[in-house]
């Protein structure tokens, strides 16, 4: 089956204009943009036919084709990184089986994330999208609960049922737990890691889909597959030692830079 990675990119993000044009400094000091980070996770993975950069804007593509990304210009009136996904598809051809959504604010997705998530969707023939979710540790969950408590939205938690089908996902942090974890002890939390793949079928027609109640209030995109019924499949990847975070806010620079240098990630 064709694999896809499309990157959605815009200038104008609600919270974090610019975002992806942030400088990230890895663990020797080089400064290399969000986006450009995010494009060399995309291409570090085995499997993979294309990886294009979706964007509405020129700063953005001018960046993204000075590192020597194919970029793929989408309408500013897409209402997410999904329908963004589904134009860019579209405008080159839309002949690939499986699209991944690689959001361009997550770096340090590992490669193996993406690998085990197109697994997860080509194993599942019943699910229509795949996403994966990384179980928190003490430390992890703090950083949740730190954003919440400071009036941040943060990262992402997800809940399943026991045949890994999405119930719901919530920018709370879910389920509800007052136990206080050592930093590295397992939780019952999962971090839901902002990657898609998706049947093409079910990305072409998403766009269609009726923005419920729940998408408006979470402002979370996966929802809209789960208040039209369909079934989201979420597949448990293990961190192997690395650690994982998403750029949300600007809080969240020194956050990634000082984990980047933990790990040695330049």
């Amino acid at each position: 089956m064709s694999v896809l990675i499309a990157i959605p990119a815009r200038y104008a993000s609600h919270r974090y204009p610019g975002k992806p044009l942030v400088p990230l400094k890895g663990a020797s000091g080089q400064s290399r943009t969000l986006i450009q980070r995010s494009w060399e996770a995309a291409i570090a993975v085995d499997g993979v036919d294309r990886v294009v950069v979706a964007t509405d804007d020129t700063r953005i593509r001018a960046e993204a084709e000075a590192f020597g990304a194919e970029v793929v210009m989408t309408s500013p009136a897409c209402a997410n990184g999904t329908e963004r996904c589904a134009e860019a598809h579209a405008r080159i051809g839309g002949d690939y089986e499986i699209v991944v959504n690689l959001q361009g604010d997550a770096p340090l997705t590992p490669t193996w994330f993406i690998s085990d998530l197109v697994a997860g969707l080509r194993a599942d023939q019943e699910a229509e999208i795949a996403t994966p979710v990384l179980r928190c540790d003490g430390r992890a969950l703090a950083n949740l609960k730190d954003d919440r408590a400071a009036g941040r939205v943060g990262g992402t938690t997800a809940v399943f049922d026991r045949f890994q089908r999405a119930l719901y996902f919530s920018k709370e942090v879910v389920p509800y737990t007052a136990t206080v974890y050592a930093p590295e002890a397992e939780t019952p939390v999962f971090h839901h890691v902002g990657v898609y793949a998706y049947r093409a079928a079910a990305l072409a027609t998403y766009p269609s889909w009726p923005h419920g109640p729940l998408e408006r209030l979470e402002g979370l995109e996966q929802l809209r597959f789960l208040e039209n019924g369909r079934y989201v499949l979420c597949v448990e990847v293990e961190a192997r030692g690395r650690l994982f975070w998403e750029l949300n806010n600007p809080q969240d620079v020194p956050r990634l830079e000082e984990m980047m240098a933990e790990m040695g990630v330049d």
